[in-house]
């Protein structure tokens, strides 16, 4: 099952170190800022007291990050991105159910590659592997109460976007990152504490309000 987001309209304040000649490398620091529209997870349906349920929702928002990147003069790069979502765990199914909040984190070595090294409008293409991090989740809901254990899943990036210089030491960059993730249940059978896709197998309880 995947999990999969897109972050639309990722802006970065960008910082380089000014190259002395050409054949020199340079580095960008990032700020990032932008959306994750988050898909969750869909499964065969689970049959339980309080309902019939379906899958995992999380919830799109905002998200930031931080990034480090090396810039070859040929246009080649090498990176490091770090990125957190707010977000909300749920489950979907008849009845829906909210059970609370949790972050996303994201970590991801990156290469990629400048079109235009030299010019002022730069588009770019990147890819990247990592890790997505779930954080635990507290629920409280009527009838049941408990905490759904972190979990981290292998992951991988694909952006693309365009950078523009307003001089060599600040600029700033826009572009869409897709970043999918695998995303597995734990045995029924385990004795640890459930995952977050776990859980829409051993909830069963009314919805909230």
């Amino acid at each position: 099952m995947i999990r999969s987001a897109l972050i639309a309209g990722v802006l970065a304040i960008v910082v380089a170190v000014p190259a002395r000649a050409q054949s020199k490398s340079k580095f960008e620091l990032g700020v990032t800022g932008g959306w994750i529209f988050s898909e969750g997870v869909s499964g065969d349906p689970v049959v339980r007291p309080g309902g019939t349920f379906t899958g995992i929702t999380i919830d799109s928002g905002p998200s930031i990050g931080l990034s480090f990147t090396v810039l070859r003069p040929d246009g080649g790069e090498i990176g490091f991105q770090w990125g957190r979502q707010p977000s909300k765990l749920g489950v979907r199914g008849v009845p829906s159910i909210e059970l609370g909040d949790m972050n996303i984190d994201q970590y991801h070595g990156t290469f990629g590659y400048n079109f235009t090294p030299l010019a002022k409008w730069r588009p770019y293409m990147s890819i990247g592997m990592g890790a997505t991090s779930y954080s635990s989740v507290a629920y409280n809901i009527p009838n049941q109460s408990g905490e759904i254990d972190s979990s981290v899943k292998f992951s991988f990036k694909l952006g693309m976007g365009v950078k523009s210089w307003g001089n060599d030491a600040v600029g700033f960059r826009a572009g869409v990152n897709w970043t999918p993730a695998q995303v597995r249940a734990p045995s029924p059978s385990s004795p640890r504490k459930r995952t977050a896709v776990a859980a829409v197998e051993s909830i069963s309880t009314r919805p909230c309000g």
